[in-house]
């Protein structure tokens, strides 16, 4: 329970569904087998934007068919879908009754080693890299490696030209010491799009407080993460998850935290093998990797509204609330998306 503060009683609990529906909801960062059906849950669950990712391990050109396959999916579901760029955009996807879907990349693989791709997959509406993906690449250090190499001279380059497009730098998957260099290396605010602290759960995942505190203090956003090895697991509670975000806010400012569920709906038990294992290794046949389990307040995007009602129950204020829902992302968006220079 956050200090100086009682819990709300049933009767001001009802009003979960109106600060829900009110808020604009973003998502930083879902990872679904995208589909109508998913869409819609997405809806149900009131989510107005989301960072969805589109490349983890794809190069260029495989990132390209990626990029081209939801153009496709956008103009066959015209009625649920809308590809933006902006948070005014994100809001006109809400009054329309649309799910507004920010590209990302949870990798700068498909950037290769070329800088100039960072320009051209903006300009195709690409608005989130994340920097590594578990493993070292040629940017910089990964969560996973057991040496940090900390950012390269080309992840210099790299955050520099997302800071010129207007391309927010993630760092969820990247080591500790590649995340200070790239925060002390970009000019702008970047984000921590789903992780959670290390003295919640103690994963090479979550960040200690060191990342958290510089992210935070240069502007950025951390998204609260709801994926089951971050949270501690199925049995990890609604009140738990809440408390850490109540405490969390209070250690940098309920203006610096939101949410980024990583959702990973639809998919087999393959794409788990390709996202741990991608083709740097063979999967383990006899102990393939699995999905882990959800715990039974959050299975998907459909439940959103529990986590509003937990956050209200913690005693959050509505303010801090709508923010953590989608306001502090929102916030970040306009600060970083116009990028130090105008498109022609």
């Amino acid at each position: 329970m956050r200090a100086g503060v009682e819990r709300r009683g049933a009767t001001e609990s009802m009003r979960t569904a109106d600060l829900h529906t009110e808020a604009t909801v973003v998502d930083g960062l879902q990872i679904n087998n995208w589909s109508p059906d998913v869409l819609r849950q997405l809806r149900k669950g009131g989510i107005h934007g989301v960072n969805a990712t589109c490349a983890v391990w794809e190069g260029p050109t495989e990132t390209l068919r990626l990029i081209g396959d939801w153009c496709q999916l956008q103009a066959a579901h015209p009625d649920l879908l809308r590809l933006v760029t902006s948070s005014e955009q994100i809001r006109e996807a809400k009054a329309s009754g649309h799910v507004g879907v920010l590209l990302g990349f949870q990798n700068t693989s498909p950037f290769a080693d070329d800088y100039r791709m960072v320009e051209v997959f903006h300009r195709l509406g690409v608005r989130i890299a994340q920097l590594t993906y578990n493993n070292q690449n040629l940017v910089g250090g990964a969560c996973y490696e057991p040496v940090d190499s900390g950012l390269t001279r080309f992840g210099k380059v790299i955050v520099a030209e997302m800071n010129r497009v207007g391309m927010l730098v993630d760092l969820s998957h990247v080591g500790n010491r590649t995340c200070l260099e790239a925060i002390a290396a970009s000019s702008g605010p970047v984000a921590i799009t789903h992780s959670n602290p290390t003295w919640f759960v103690d994963s090479p995942r979550n960040k200690p407080d060191e990342v958290i505190e510089a992210l935070t203090a240069r502007g950025g956003v951390i998204g609260a993460c709801l994926y089951p090895n971050v949270i501690g697991g199925s049995a990890a509670t609604l009140d738990g998850f809440c408390t850490m975000v109540a405490r969390l806010c209070d250690q940098v400012g309920a203006e610096h935290v939101a949410l980024g569920s990583d959702c990973t709906q639809d998919w087999g038990q393959d794409y788990v093998a390709y996202l741990r294992d991608g083709r740097w290794r063979p999967t383990d046949s006899t102990n393939p990797p699995q999905w882990p389990q959800w715990p039974s307040w959050f299975t998907g995007p459909a439940d959103f509204p529990h986590v509003t009602d937990g956050l209200q129950a913690v005693g959050l204020s509505d303010a801090e609330v709508t923010g953590i829902l989608g306001g502090n992302w929102l916030r970040l968006f306009d600060d970083v998306f116009p990028g130090t220079r105008s498109e022609s």
